[in-house]
């Protein structure tokens, strides 16, 4: 019998502490595990179990905003939305149709279905459980993904050095309602980074500031990132981005950001 590979540990805090160095942020960055069985989910240090029924965003927002260690089944999420983004409920006709959303976020059952049809999600039946964690408690090591909450400038930095070595063009798209599709939901399915910009449920239910942006990602990404954005800060290139002035000759910024 075929022993299988262990998956890759990471320094976890190393990881945070670069972050924190190169962007500055304010919200704590998180992990995301899922889990084959509850069982596993559920022997986790220190995990706590929600008492009541929540939102996917108010689970993950436990994490990054209070920093607590959470894990759930689908039976703990409020409906077959949340439950589907992470494949813990079956995307069938029923939920393809998205009749709660006609009238509310649709004008049609059409548009309804069509945004339903856009949404990038986990495949039903590999899980039964997900838990999320701050990065720095090493209780999820590795993590299936890592979320990152930024502003604008802040992301195109840490963008920026993901695209240092390796250069590719990112192709990211915007569903609207159950952005958590274009974020966790993609990244989860594709193994790919993923750029989001958290929707009303995300800001209203996870407390998600107005200005921040979310990126979720595998954590060997944010290795890449960090040796990216390093090898940019010696280059001049680091955030915060001072503005240079609207009315300045730009001759002398330009020849040092663009060499010549």
């Amino acid at each position: 019998m075929q022993q299988q590979t262990p998956p890759e540990k990471f320094d976890l805090g190393a990881i945070v502490t670069d972050l924190n160095n190169l962007l500055r942020l304010k919200t704590t960055v998180i992990g995301i595990k899922m889990f084959a069985r509850a069982e596993e989910m559920e022997a986790i240090p220190k995990i706590r179990r929600p008492s009541a029924v929540h939102t996917t965003d108010q689970i993950v927002s436990m994490a990054s905003r209070l920093g607590w260690t959470v894990g759930i089944t689908g039976d703990d999420l409020v409906g077959a939305q949340c439950r589907a983004v992470i494949g813990l409920a079956p995307q069938d006709e029923k939920w393809l149709a998205g009749e709660n959303y006609v009238g509310v976020w649709h004008g049609t059952a059409e548009d309804a279905r069509k945004r339903q049809e856009a949404l990038d999600v986990v495949p039903y039946g590999q899980y039964q459980a997900m838990a999320v964690s701050p990065l720095t408690s090493g209780r999820l090591n590795p993590p299936d993904i890592c979320l990152v909450y930024a502003t604008p400038g802040q992301m195109i930095i840490l963008i920026n050095g993901l695209q240092y070595t390796g250069y590719k063009k990112f192709e990211w798209g915007v569903v609207g309602e159950t952005a958590c599709a274009d974020s966790w939901g993609r990244a989860l399915k594709t193994g790919e980074p993923s750029l989001s910009l958290p929707c009303f449920a995300e800001r209203r239910y996870g407390g998600v500031p107005d200005e921040e942006m979310l990126m979720a990602l595998p954590p060997a990404y944010l290795v890449k990132a960090i040796a990216g954005m390093k090898q940019l800060a010696k280059n001049g290139l680091r955030y915060p981005i001072a503005p240079y002035g609207i009315q300045a000759d730009v001759r002398a910024g330009m020849g040092v950001s663009y060499k010549k």
